[in-house]
């Protein structure tokens, strides 16, 4: 399924996009790129994989002309982005919604625009029954 595809996960730096580029990795799968708006864990990320399969990408879901570029030529999008600390989008609101509800619009126009084949969101169990912006 993996075999030579082109994969790009946002988020990729979290929790998850790490767990799943540990997975992916298990395959034959061509490159992965990870695309996250932190410095310092992508730098982290690189030194504790170790894989020339990866490629790492600055960038924010929030920003629809990076992720434009950022899906050229990717087969599959795994989108994991997300604000997920409850505490901290219930002061911030506003910014919960630009990241997961807009942020999340700018990948699936971003799929779309490339022509990306396959597109799959992530999430965790805080997403399960909300009740707030999350």
């Amino acid at each position: 399924m993996f075999d030579g595809k082109k994969v790009l996960i946002t988020g990729g730096t979290g929790s998850l996009g790490q767990a799943l580029t540990a997975h992916l990795l298990k395959h034959n799968v061509g490159t992965i790129r990870i695309l996250s708006r932190n410095e310092s864990k992508q730098i982290e990320m690189e030194s504790n994989f170790n894989d020339s399969r990866l490629r790492f990408l600055l960038g924010d879901v929030r920003d629809s002309e990076r992720l434009s570029r950022a899906f050229e030529d990717v087969d599959i999008v795994f989108h994991a982005a997300a604000l997920k600390h409850v505490p901290v989008i219930e002061y911030n609101p506003f910014e919960a919604i630009k990241t997961n509800v807009i942020g999340s619009q700018n990948v699936i126009n971003a799929c779309l625009e490339n022509n990306v084949s396959e597109a799959v969101c992530v999430g965790t169990d805080k997403a399960v029954s909300p009740l707030n912006t999350y």
